[in-house]
């Protein structure tokens, strides 16, 4: 290999391990159970934002500068917009900003992995590799958001029945169901950050006028969530049709832990299916050679020393 092929392949690890590290680092630090105590502590005597679409880049350009130049990069369609931001909402950033980065990081991540492949490989022979390592640049950030909304409906989904079961005790002790939703967001801050900060939505959404029943909409609505559709479904037939709020809560909260828990039995049935393509590529071929290697080592020696050799 060339020594400058050799340095700038050492150089390129060097940066990424780094680059690694400092983000495994600040992930490590951002949700240790300290900063989540103390973002409760501090979410919950404030109210959180809610900007509408057309005030992003107004939000954006009064706050940062350099936020104020990255978004040029929006799309100026508010439908458009109003999709990115959905997205980002969903996999837990609802920040207006996280729709600048977002878009920048579609633009900067293809140059900046096409430009260290040419630099790599060579700009003679590395015209290919450059074009794919772009086009997985420009797709990372796509697949990271799925994956982050995968995982986020996910800890929604098992952290429903919790917070219904907290509303029902608040409901059977004299609170309302407003009073109970407040109360159900304070204390699952901790176990269940993101149940706690939509429910501190919906009660941002109804002090600020909006109906009861609208705001679980915009609370289905935001989370994509089966299970958070059935439930607000239940309050809208229980306010229509005026039947007892706790009774509903506890119907609701058995069915989705049993739906928790035959997901749970699902995905232990097929444990036994996925464990035979490991074992199939790993294990087998492995036992193979220790078993059968000798053998063959033998035999291929018989049939030397017959031929003569």
């Amino acid at each position: 290999m060339p020594i400058p092929l050799l340095f700038a392949t050492a150089g390129v690890f060097v940066v990424t391990a780094v680059l690694v590290g400092m983000l495994t680092s600040w992930w490590f630090a951002y949700n240790s159970p300290e900063q989540r105590r103390l973002r409760g502590m501090t979410a919950a005597g404030e109210a959180p934002l809610v900007l509408p679409v057309r005030a992003l880049a107004a939000d954006t350009t009064t706050v940062d500068p350099f936020l104020a130049r990255l978004s040029k990069l929006m799309p100026k369609s508010p439908k458009e917009m109003g999709r990115i931001q959905k997205r980002l909402t969903r996999a837990g950033y609802p920040r207006p900003a996280a729709v600048v980065y977002f878009l920048s990081a579609q633009i900067i991540l293809p140059v900046v992995l096409g430009l260290l492949t040419l630099l790599v490989v060579g700009i003679r022979d590395g015209w290919i590799y450059a074009l794919v390592a772009a086009a997985i640049g420009y797709v990372a950030p796509g697949v990271f958001l799925n994956r982050q909304t995968t995982q986020r409906k996910k800890r929604i989904t098992n952290g429903l029945a919790d917070a219904l079961d907290l509303l029902v005790v608040c409901v059977e002790a004299g609170s309302g169901l407003d009073q109970a939703v407040v109360k159900a967001s304070e204390e699952m801050n901790i176990v269940h950050p993101d149940i706690a900060y939509e429910l501190r939505l919906v009660t941002t959404e109804m002090r600020a006028g909006k109906p009861r029943i609208e705001a679980f909409k915009n609370f289905a609505d935001r989370t994509g969530v089966e299970d958070v559709r059935s439930f607000v479904a239940m309050l809208v037939q229980t306010d229509r049709f005026g039947t007892s709020i706790s009774q509903a809560l506890r119907t609701q909260a058995d069915t989705i832990r049993t739906k928790r828990r035959q997901r749970a039995e699902e995905r232990a049935g097929k444990v036994s299916v996925k464990l035979v393509f490991p074992l199939a590529l790993c294990l087998f071929p492995a036992l193979y050679v220790i078993c059968f290697g000798p053998v063959v080592v033998r035999i291929w020696r018989v049939l030397l020393e017959g031929n003569g050799i």
